[in-house]
């Protein structure tokens, strides 16, 4: 979800974005965490048959940043799937990565749940520039924080000024999604809402409980209700409360307290403290299928997936010429126009990727949290050339 920081402890949450630079933090921070119809078909997956410029990119990852492992599925401009991998799906024993592998995807979860909140938007159940007062009456107060003028609008697009609460204590262990509101309640607001844009975990989380007011529902049953199924994304899923563990084959993820120090194995957490910011288990397949839906208008109506890609700058956490719209983000090509996505970082975990208007579609998960941002800027390097190519 975001930027971690080594302590004493494996990890506490904070700043790392998704996609983004790292922050200066102090040692005292930590780690922390971006309808098709059920009878469609996607198309087949092959392996790629020689190296190119993806594979060779992921073996740079590897064998250049010393990442355990990569991996990337990408679709081409001619409707082909391909699938890569690079490295080992486990240090300790050598195995191999497997293909198209189940992976944490961090805050690539916000962008499912703003799809969620825009679907009650669009069913009238919701309201786009209500005050989020209107449906978690009471709760968000605090110095310089007032839920009665925040909108819904300005969790989804980060310009609520709420703090982040990954920026702040948290230790390994089981969270309710109000704990970790109260975590970020105890700080000061940052600006008055509307006025700027700044990452925060916290938007996320409360609009996961937004979804759950409206609906009287568990969040992950609407996740997996209304997005999850009716795309058929037989590999991606909300782990249930107290699951540590990780459901289908998967490279093991990976944990680096400083440069060229060993490398500990975090695959088995407790990711509750990511919520509705960034729970989810993936795979780059279903990503690209995801985002390839969601931009195709198959789970917003058009006037809510206009809302959604309405964007404002995003630079200082996404690179340059990237905009945030409503839980997605749009980076420019080097072969020209846009892709849109998200991306995410989670202990043990990175990923990247984004699709074009045109069915293009590219993911990339590392299974490291590098030191430094060189090997992720060249990750994000490696999505454009995938879709450039």
């Amino acid at each position: 979800m975001g930027e971690q920081v080594r302590t004493g402890q494996w990890w506490r949450p904070t700043g790392r974005r998704p996609g983004g630079r790292r922050t200066a933090v102090s040692a005292a921070a930590a780690l922390a965490v971006g309808a098709l119809t059920l009878g469609a078909l996607a198309p087949p997956v092959v392996a790629a048959a020689r190296p190119d410029t993806v594979q060779r990119g992921l073996d740079a990852l590897v064998r250049g940043d010393g990442l355990p492992a990569a991996l990337a599925t990408v679709t081409g401009r001619d409707g082909r799937v391909r699938t890569y991998t690079a490295g080992v799906g486990e240090i300790a024993t050598g195995s191999k990565v497997p293909r198209d592998g189940q992976v944490r995807v961090g805050s690539n979860t916000k962008t499912f749940t703003a799809v969620v909140v825009l679907q009650l938007v669009a069913e009238g159940k919701v309201g786009l520039d209500a005050p989020i007062e209107t449906y978690l009456p009471g709760l968000v107060r605090g110095k310089r924080i007032d839920g009665r003028r925040i909108t819904v609008r300005q969790l989804l697009q980060h310009t609520s000024g709420l703090p982040n609460y990954t920026a702040y204590d948290l230790r390994p262990g089981y969270y309710e999604p109000r704990d970790l509101v109260d975590i970020a309640l105890r700080h000061e607001g940052h600006f008055r809402p509307g006025t700027k844009w700044e990452y925060s975990n916290t938007n996320y989380v409360l609009a996961g409980l937004i979804v759950q007011k409206v609906t009287g529902r568990p969040f992950a049953r609407e996740l997996e209700e209304r997005v999850i199924r009716p795309l058929g994304l037989r590999h991606t899923y909300f782990p249930a409360p107290g699951v540590t563990s990780i459901r289908e084959p998967h490279p093991h993820g990976y944990y680096q307290e400083s440069a060229g120090g060993p490398l500990k194995d975090v695959t088995e957490l407790d990711p509750s403290w990511g919520w509705a910011a960034g729970q989810l288990v993936s795979t780059n397949s279903d990503l690209n299928r995801f985002f390839t839906a969601l931009l195709g208008g198959r789970l917003l109506p058009a006037a809510q997936l206009a809302q959604m890609r309405t964007t404002v700058p995003a630079e200082d956490t996404f690179g340059p010429g990237a905009r945030y719209g409503l839980g997605i983000a749009s980076r420019p090509l080097s072969c020209g126009g846009l892709y849109w996505g998200h991306g995410g970082s989670i202990p043990g975990y990175e990923t990247r990727g984004g699709v074009t208007e045109d069915g293009r579609a590219a993911a990339i998960a590392v299974t490291a949290q590098p030191v430094d941002e060189a090997p992720l800027q060249r990750a994000e390097r490696l999505v454009d050339t995938a879709l450039c190519r």
